[in-house]
């Protein structure tokens, strides 16, 4: 088991910044693939960024890509998400996720098994 605790949001005027971490704990929680997704009110659950294990491959979605970072310190078993120029359409709850052990790159919801706790991240504008 993989326990994953999110924290870091809050409110924010656009054009703001906000950093969101995402602490690992339980079994080898360093060795899996992660990503960040968020969820809108009334809105299904959405891709925002992949991190592999050891930090080489990251993928964003479109979206986001340009200003958000997703990065990990294996050391501290930690993965972040670094959000820049926030947008109003950014507002949802974010939640980090643990990929499924030996599973390739997906945006695929269902393939991550563990998840947090959610953090609420709300633009004003």
């Amino acid at each position: 088991q993989v326990q994953l605790v999110e924290s870091g949001g809050g409110l924010v005027q656009a054009g703001g910044s906000l950093r969101l971490s995402c602490a690992a704990s339980g079994r080898t929680g360093s060795s899996y693939a992660m990503g960040w997704f968020r969820q809108a009110p009334g809105k299904e659950r959405d891709f925002v960024a992949y991190i592999n294990w050891s930090g080489g491959s990251r993928r964003y979605a479109d979206s986001v890509r340009g200003r958000f970072t997703i990065s990990r310190d294996n050391a501290k078993n930690t993965v972040s998400l670094q959000m820049n120029s926030l947008k109003p359409e950014d507002t949802a709850v974010y939640y980090c996720a643990a990929l499924r052990f030996g599973e390739a790159y997906t945006r695929d919801l269902l393939k991550y098994d563990y998840w947090g706790q959610g953090t609420q991240v709300t633009v004003s504008s």
